[in-house]
């Protein structure tokens, strides 16, 4: 089981590192598709992946304040549900390219990995 949570903490933490990179340096291409927030709101989303990103591998790794991984997997899932709900003001089509569909399993998948590094640091 923990090769399992490995592989899933080190995709969550490459996509939401990507994503966040895009949503703090590539605002311009962002501003076009969703409007709904002002820059600063995508920036501070952005910084927000981009350290979970980092919490999801380093302290578990480095055995260094294990429980900041789950932590960090937690607020990425709110998060993601929260970005899943804007995303839902504009489209509720299931389409691959609608965000929402991927939204919803990265925070489905950052849950997991939240409950299941929680169980493991407590048991």
């Amino acid at each position: 089981m923990n090769v399992l949570f490995w592989v899933l903490q080190a995709t969550l933490a490459l996509l939401y590192l990507s994503g966040g990179a895009y949503k703090v340096f590539a605002f311009d291409d962002m501003a076009t598709q969703l409007s709904a927030l002002p820059r600063g709101g995508w920036s501070a989303l952005g910084v927000v992946e981009m350290v979970g990103a980092l919490l999801l591998i380093l302290p578990w790794a480095l055995k260094w304040q294990p429980t900041l991984t789950p932590l960090a997997a937690a607020v990425l899932t709110v998060e993601t549900l929260a970005l899943a709900g804007l995303y839902a003001s504009y489209s509720l089509e299931l389409a691959p390219t609608n965000p929402l569909i991927w939204a919803l399993v990265m925070a489905a998948l950052a849950g997991f990995v939240a409950y299941g590094r929680y169980a493991q640091s407590a048991g």
